[in-house]
């Protein structure tokens, strides 16, 4: 029995002016079905950063796509976003009980098998693999796969592939992921990213065995 195609899960730069980000993300989310954008602020004072959200929040959440926080959970709530993704077993526990049950709680940056069946057990919404490391790093392709495909295969609670390039995407879809997810790569493609959003929508449209 077929899967059905994973959706995709837009991750931005980090930001620090949310206006001319808005064009290329509003085209962007014109080009394919997207379930999800995490949303990553530069630092700011917090009134700062909660106008940057409701500014990306107004482009997203009009097309009923989920606006995530990228950790900022005290601006949430005022930010009127539909949650936030967590990095690390400690921080998703900690920031737990300020999101749920009405908001969704992601977690990522799981180090090992144990602190992702952690997050599940937990009430994760959804977790993520193959994200960049506290210093930029990725890990190894094959590494990300075999993690994707044995969640997969045990767990119910969706999992999203961090797609470190465009070749990843049907990779990760082929492994078993519930969404991929395309990073900064997507925001510099020569192309730009609508040209990139829809290539990747177009490999996941493939029938996956």
């Amino acid at each position: 029995m077929n899967r059905p195609p994973p959706r995709l899960y837009l991750v931005t730069p980090a930001l620090d002016d949310t206006t001319a980000f808005a064009r290329g993300l509003d085209a962007a989310l014109n080009a394919a079905d997207i379930a999800a954008v995490l949303l990553r602020l530069a630092d700011a004072d917090e009134r700062t950063l909660v106008g940057r959200a409701k500014s990306v929040g107004a482009i997203v959440q009009r097309r009923n796509i989920a606006l995530i926080l990228d950790g900022r959970i005290e601006i949430v709530s005022r930010a009127g976003a539909d949650g936030a993704h967590l990095t690390g077993i400690e921080a998703f526990s900690a920031a737990l009980s300020a999101l749920k049950p009405g908001r969704i709680a992601g977690a990522g940056g799981l180090r090992s098998r144990h602190d992702a069946m952690l997050a599940g057990e937990a009430g994760a919404d959804y977790v993520m693999f193959g994200e960049h490391d506290r210093r930029g790093n990725l890990p190894p392709r094959e590494a990300v796969l075999e993690r994707v495909r044995w969640w997969a295969d045990l767990v119910e609670v969706p999992c999203i592939g961090y797609a470190a390039d465009a070749d990843d995407v049907r990779a990760l879809a082929q492994a078993g992921a519930d969404f991929v997810a395309l990073g900064d790569w997507l925001w510099t493609h020569p192309h730009g990213a609508t040209a990139a959003v829809t290539a990747a929508a177009n490999a996941l449209a493939e029938p996956v065995p």
